[in-house]
């Protein structure tokens, strides 16, 4: 039998480790401190510095409806400029969309990038492209996922790498080039995960397993680098939208699964997707956002949270 007892060297390789820590911040550190409205302001000059949106964004799947929905209240409460990533198909099809930004927001600088969020290098270098044509990054929004509903027994391995790959490794890829860029920045940000009530809670009648365990892993994720990242300015929140009334979830042959979900929400309905920006933006400002760190907020019209999706 083989011997797997570890050598000397070994041995004293590994009680000579040394465990990596994390440094939180002070009171002293101005990237966390309170920001105090400047004085004599006017009620209404109040309320809109309360919700204000500063600089530059980076929206991934940002030519999705949830994200240009999402976009064009960003621009509204002052965003000077936007990047959006996705890949190609869908960048083509979200061209009127994206011109009707550009139009309605002269004053933006609205770009975009053709990007899969599985490439490390190809996010770092979009990442890069952005800072030179917008001179920052202050907020990352990632949008890019994809559903796959299938029964387990019958789920091929290669489509659950593929679905972890774009929800949950694709998220980090772009969380760590962003984050490597506000750090290196110095003036912080906010990072803003899309997850889903399934990170939460089982969803019925559909069987989508691997789903529910990538958007389970967003939230393990935003808490862990809301932790770390504090230090440097940088909070890390989440998202978790119910079921959403897009063109995803249309169709005769979702009909029936529609009437379940309604039927199991006390509102009656699915949610709006405009019903999701008034949490974009309170997570993505500054100012009314101060003090939030790995927070999820659930938008899915239910006080459920631990059965069955309502």
């Amino acid at each position: 039998m083989p011997n797997d007892a570890p050598t000397a060297a070994a041995r004293d390789e590994l009680t000579s480790r040394v465990l990596p820590q994390m440094v939180f911040s002070d009171a002293s550190n101005p990237l966390t401190a309170p920001l105090k409205a400047p004085e004599g302001l006017s009620p209404d000059a109040c309320s809109q510095r309360r919700f204000s949106i500063e600089g530059n964004a980076i929206v991934t799947g940002g030519s999705g409806y949830l994200a240009l929905t999402a976009i064009r209240a960003l621009l509204e409460h002052g965003a000077s400029g936007i990047s959006i990533l996705d890949v190609g198909p869908s960048l083509s099809k979200a061209e009127t969309g994206i011109s009707q930004l550009r139009q309605d927001f002269p004053q933006s600088t609205i770009i975009a990038f053709e990007v899969d969020v599985r490439d490390p290098t190809l996010v770092e270098s979009v990442v890069k492209r952005t800072v030179e044509k917008l001179g920052s990054v202050d907020m990352l929004l990632c949008f890019a996922g994809v559903v796959g509903t299938a029964h387990a027994h019958e789920y091929s391995l290669d489509e659950w790498k593929r679905l972890l790959d774009i929800n949950t490794t694709g998220s980090w890829i772009c969380a760590q080039a962003v984050g490597k860029q506000m750090i290196h920045q110095g003036t912080g940000g906010s990072i803003l995960f899309i997850a889903s009530i399934s990170a939460h809670h089982v969803n019925f009648p559909q069987p989508q397993v691997a789903y529910n365990v990538s958007k389970a892993g967003i939230l393990q994720m935003a808490r862990s680098l809301a932790a770390e990242w504090a230090r440097f300015g940088i909070r890390v929140n989440s998202i978790s939208p119910g079921y959403m009334d897009t063109i995803l979830n249309h169709g005769a042959g979702l009909d029936e699964g529609r009437n379940i979900w309604a039927s199991r929400n006390p509102m009656g309905r699915m949610g709006d997707p405009e019903e999701l920006t008034g949490p974009v933006v309170l997570l993505s400002s500054k100012v009314a956002g101060r003090y939030i760190t790995g927070t999820d907020i659930m938008v899915d019209g239910t006080p459920f949270s631990g059965d069955l999706d309502g």
